[in-house]
């Protein structure tokens, strides 16, 4: 009779040792797909400020029709890539989609600036300064955005990978999640003044 509830002691201590660790899984791909909702905010944010960027760059900028065109085709390029990540956030493709469809926008945004530098009247713009610094501003919340998706995904992936986790991760098809990496386009040098 003590053996017996010994052994069913034993099995009810185990069970909730591996509930245990299947809710620690749960709650940390809960995380990282949280996280990842916050990036979607930014980039959602940013995605609906290009297209007023590029409606006052194009009053100014009537022989930089190709300029303009890139960007618009670059957002429409990481509009899909964003559907696709936030269909499955952590997949390796999907985040590798909407990282090429980044690096893309962001090189054609600064190729825009660049030309749009040649334009005096409209750096001078109200609306592109204004539509320049919200984009700036954005641009730094989807960089705070994507270091916490990618420390969730370390995380959780550490919880995935180390024992006895690892068995209860293989058990229930929890895979590993992909972090976002998006390589920033090359920074231009400010002008050098010599007297």
């Amino acid at each position: 009779m003590f053996a017996v509830l010994v052994l069913l002691a034993l099995i009810v201590v185990a069970g909730l040792w591996a509930v245990g660790i299947y809710n620690g899984l749960v709650t940390g791909r809960n995380g990282y797909k949280n996280a990842f909702a916050q990036i979607d905010v930014q980039l959602t944010r940013r995605y609906d400020l290009i297209p007023n960027l590029v409606e006052v760059a194009k009053k100014y900028m009537a022989h930089e029709r190709e300029t303009l065109e890139a960007v618009t085709r670059a957002r429409a390029a990481a509009v899909s890539g964003l559907a696709a990540a936030k269909a499955s956030p952590g997949d390796a493709a999907a985040m590798q989609q909407l990282s090429a469809a980044e690096q893309g926008l962001g090189g054609a945004l600064s190729r825009l600036m660049v030309v749009s530098e040649q334009y005096p009247d409209l750096k001078a713009n109200q609306n592109m300064m204004q539509l320049s610094e919200e984009l700036t501003s954005t641009e730094n919340r989807i960089a705070f955005a994507r270091q916490a998706f990618n420390d969730a995904v370390m995380s959780f992936n550490n919880r995935r990978e180390v024992f006895p986790s690892n068995i209860f991760a293989g058990m229930f098809g929890f895979v590993a999640a992909a972090l976002l990496e998006i390589t920033e386009p090359a920074k231009r040098e400010a002008p050098k003044v010599a007297f």
